[in-house]
């Protein structure tokens, strides 16, 4: 009998990429970032966009944004480090990435200006969190990546959980501004979810069906009127 059989030897992987390879860091400006490989769902690749997208839009330093669904918070922690948001919120559901967020809190002392939450989407954040931008790389994929966490979105459970429970922590005028996969998805994938939560999309990006590439899609409460720096032609 082969000790080695397929799941025991992927179990052994599983077990070695999470518990034994070593803690990395990347910097961005004066920050240095920790993370585990396999912690990455693309926020020190795509993620980064976030940062020549609101640059090139004029886009004012917001007082608090957080990251959804945010692993080590490649993208809160660039914002941060970039001089666009004054504080930070990041959490996740995966305790080894809310790990990784903690140690780069320590390392960077930032204590007072990242607060940092394991939670299930956002059943754990507390009802004082206000933020003024929400932004994310969340799972993209309804009925592909069964195997991992970091993309698989099961009949779209973690997107309605989200934009159902967003508008508690949104302050007035707050904006959401999400990446999302060409592949998976088209802005009209959620708008029912969008609109039942009382918000609309007034901005879409890059939107590309089929392709293997991000979108953006901005959304603000139905009633609002979204900021110029959103909505403005680049």
């Amino acid at each position: 009998m082969d000790l080695m059989e397929p799941s025991l030897a992927t179990s052994w992987k599983r077990f070695r990429r999470r518990y034994l390879r070593p803690w990395r860091t990347v910097r961005y400006g004066d920050l240095r970032v920790h993370y585990k490989k396999h912690l990455d769902g693309g926020g020190s690749w795509f993620g980064q966009e976030y940062i020549p997208f609101l640059q090139a839009r004029g886009m004012p330093k917001q007082q608090r944004a957080y990251e959804w669904c945010s692993g080590p918070a490649f993208i809160g922690f660039s914002l941060l480090a970039h001089g666009l948001c004054e504080t930070l919120c990041v959490a996740d559901i995966n305790d080894q990435a809310v790990e990784a967020c903690r140690r780069t809190v320590r390392t960077n002392r930032l204590s007072d200006r990242v607060s940092v939450y394991h939670s299930d989407n956002l059943k754990n954040i507390p009802a004082s969190e206000q933020w003024d931008l929400v932004v994310g790389n969340p799972p993209f994929y309804p009925k592909t990546h069964e195997w991992e966490i970091r993309s698989h979105d099961k009949d779209w459970h973690i997107h309605r959980g989200f934009f159902a429970n967003v508008g508690r922590f949104l302050k007035p005028g707050g904006v959401i501004l999400l990446q999302e996969a060409n592949d998976a998805s088209t802005p009209e994938t959620f708008q029912d979810m969008i609109a039942d939560a009382g918000m609309k999309t007034v901005l879409v990006h890059n939107s590309k069906p089929g392709e293997y590439s991000i979108f953006y899609i901005g959304i603000v409460r139905r009633d609002e009127t979204p900021p110029a720096w959103l909505t403005k032609s680049v």
